[in-house]
């Protein structure tokens, strides 16, 4: 039990979260890769690298949350000189990243495949906490600014290829400047700016004819147009018809429907067959289907718990940088988690989003773990740093007694 509380430190409820979405996301995948297991000479091969994944993922966790918060000085610096990094790894992605699935969003170095997208958020939310740590130091107006520069640059750079990253990594740094006390009046300019730009967006793909599109608009314009086009065109009708437009989101809908309350238990799924993204972007129709609704709102609750944890760990931490790096990691994790929920049940058009620490991946995994650790170091240590400040001169002020005494 002593070595299990030394290594298990930090607030107590986000590691039994953490534990138990690697759990399912153990068993989910397993259940969900079988047509990948089919055509590998190795029927144990795609569980097994999703495993080393999550096995390399928790010992992030346990370094970061061996890492004293006070030592994130450090790190940000780090951080920081990694940012202009990223965003000229951003900027090569398009023209020689990996294409798969009509999108350049993974870089090829040395035979290893990552997303440099997922460092993008990362930097991005070391930027915005750094920013926001310097309030009382720099004016209000010109933190705004750098902040809006430096994650407009990031976002537009990963809109291109990843339109719904861009979206979630935006939404995360607003909510961060939101809580972090922005002016509301530059907020709301920012609000009312996007509004206008999607909805000039949204109106102009709606107009536009398929064949103008397929002749004037770059690849993954013409996805959007799809996926918006797609999206509710079928609510409503009598007939239903599946073809290659709705493909996936039928057979996520009838991954749900035979779920039923309590599913049909896992490794019985019949869908995971057709979905083609089973083990990543439809996960969760997948994890309705084998444990039914009662499965799904478990699921649901755990990242909603895990928000609400976040949220008591950022006001109870006592530097703002830790609050708001903490609060960033813990929105990045939930919001893309709803996100792809929602993708999964039709509320909103097909975005490639995978579920937070349960979808099948490398670099979502890893990153996923590496906020878990931030969010558990950020519990361990910073709402203790002035206590081990008294204790550290207490222990001081005792050596000349201690010297004296005979």
């Amino acid at each position: 039990m002593g070595l299990i509380n030394r290594l298990f430190r930090g607030d107590r409820l986000t590691w039994i979260i953490f534990m138990l979405l690697c759990f399912i996301s153990l068993i989910e995948v397993y259940s969900a890769t079988s047509t990948l297991a089919y055509r590998d000479t190795h029927y144990w091969s795609p569980i097994v690298r999703h495993a080393k994944f999550l096995l390399g993922g928790f010992g992030i966790v346990l370094l970061l949350n061996a890492i004293p918060s006070k030592y994130f000085n450090y790190v940000i610096y780090l951080f920081l000189l990694l940012l202009p990094v990223s965003i000229v790894l951003l900027a090569i992605t398009p023209f020689i990243g990996v294409d798969i699935n009509e999108a350049h969003r993974f870089l090829s170095i040395m035979g290893v495949q990552f997303q440099p997208s997922e460092f993008g958020k990362l930097t991005c939310i070391v930027f915005v906490a750094f920013m926001l740590d310097l309030q009382n130091r720099l004016s209000p107006n010109k933190i705004f600014w750098i902040i809006l520069t430096g994650v407009s640059i990031t976002c537009v750079l990963i809109l291109p290829e990843n339109f719904s990253t861009a979206f979630l990594l935006f939404t995360v740094c607003f909510l961060m400047m939101f809580v972090g006390q922005v002016s509301w009046k530059k907020l709301g300019m920012v609000v009312v700016a996007l509004a206008l730009c999607g909805g000039l967006m949204f109106v102009t793909f709606r107009s536009m004819s398929d064949e103008f599109a397929e002749k004037n608009l770059p690849g993954r314009f013409q996805t959007w147009k799809g996926r918006i086009d797609d999206f509710g065109k079928d609510k409503g009708v009598n007939k239903y018809t599946i073809n290659d437009d709705n493909f996936q989101v039928s057979h996520s809908k009838i991954a749900i429907a035979r779920g039923g309350i309590i599913g049909k238990l896992p490794g019985h799924s019949v869908q995971r067959d057709f979905l083609p993204q089973a083990y990543s972007d439809f996960i969760y129709a997948i994890i309705i289907e084998e444990t039914g609704l009662m499965g799904g709102l478990f699921v649901l609750m755990l990242y909603v718990i895990l928000m609400i944890r976040v949220a008591v760990i950022a006001k109870q931490c006592k530097k703002l940088f830790p609050k708001y790096l903490a609060l960033g990691c813990g929105l990045l994790i939930v919001i893309q988690a709803f996100i792809n929920m929602a993708v999964a049940v039709n509320l909103i058009p097909v975005t490639g989003q995978p579920l937070p620490l349960i979808s099948r991946g490398g670099t979502s995994t890893m990153l996923t773990c590496f906020y878990f650790g931030i969010i558990l170091s950020v519990s361990r240590f910073g709402t203790l740093i002035e206590e081990e400040v008294e204790e550290e001169v207490v222990v001081v002020e005792q050596i000349p007694e201690i010297i004296n005494e005979p």
